[in-house]
């Protein structure tokens, strides 16, 4: 993921992509809902079971453009839905939307962390809100769960290390995975949810109603049907491709979707 490293210099300021700024807003989508479960076939990350979260979020942004060029016709706008060079989650932290957990993830402690993040940069000042408070404490949850012990601790700062992340494994990393880091990838066919599953403030309590919502969101939560792993294994391009249309798994191409399945399968014997 050096691409990453290559951006910073543009994603240490926003002005790079927006020279007029003067106020980011930044949005929260709910996607959670019940994971897929079915025998021998792929178990997918919840944020990917439905319609590709960037052009869901994108949509809800042009609206929210459309209302601010009505208001000030000669504002000057754009959307960031994880692709431009900015720092969605430090503006989001800023924007008073969550705080970082111990895995990285932004952390809402009404609504806990099942939620997609949209920036909007425009030439309109606003009103800027508080930054948002929060913490893990002591508990080390995510920690502990990690199938491969991605979530670490340097600089005195948790971190997550790409290179052992069920997630860049199954979605970003390209050719085969190490035999010990495959086994670990379980069944796992794209992306991992282990550290949000266990977190505390994904859990169902009495006093936070908003923790752990299934999403209203249509879009996401009408699933495609996925074929079985055997057939994922030999899946065809052109099935690839109609199988992939307007989903975030898309994302891994046809041979990483093969090789997964293909790992899953190993480690069910």
């Amino acid at each position: 993921m050096g691409y990453l490293e290559t951006q910073l210099p543009l994603k240490s300021d926003p002005l790079h992509l927006l020279p007029s700024a003067r106020s980011i807003i930044a949005v929260g989508l709910n996607y959670n809902q019940d994971p897929e479960t079915r025998p021998d076939h792929p178990k997918i990350a919840r944020y990917a079971l439905g319609r590709d979260y960037h052009k869901v979020i994108r949509g809800k942004l042009k609206r929210l453009t459309g209302w601010i060029e009505a208001n000030h016709p000669e504002a000057e706008t754009r959307a960031c839905v994880d692709s431009a060079p900015i720092f969605e989650r430090d503006y989001a932290n800023l924007a008073g939307l969550g705080w970082f957990g111990k895995n990285t993830m932004l952390i809402n402690s009404q609504r806990g962390s099942w939620f997609f993040i949209g920036l909007l940069l425009t030439s309109v000042e606003f009103q800027p809100d508080a930054p948002a408070v929060g913490g893990c404490g002591t508990c080390r949850k995510c920690i502990d769960a990690c199938p491969t012990g991605a979530i670490v601790q340097r600089d005195s700062r948790w971190q997550v290390d790409a290179r052992r992340c069920i997630s860049y494994l199954t979605i970003e990393h390209a050719g085969e995975i190490e035999p010990d880091l495959s086994r670990e990838v379980g069944t796992w066919t794209f992306g991992c949810d282990v550290c949000q599953e266990v977190c505390p403030f994904n859990a169902v309590r009495e006093s936070q109603p908003l923790r752990a919502m299934t999403t209203r969101e249509r879009d996401f939560l009408n699933r495609r049907q996925w074929p079985s792993l055997r057939d994922l294994v030999e899946i065809s391009s052109e099935d690839w491709d109609g199988l992939t249309q307007g989903s975030a798994v898309r994302r891994t191409g046809i041979k990483g979707l093969r090789r997964n399945a293909r790992i899953n399968l190993d480690n069910q014997d």
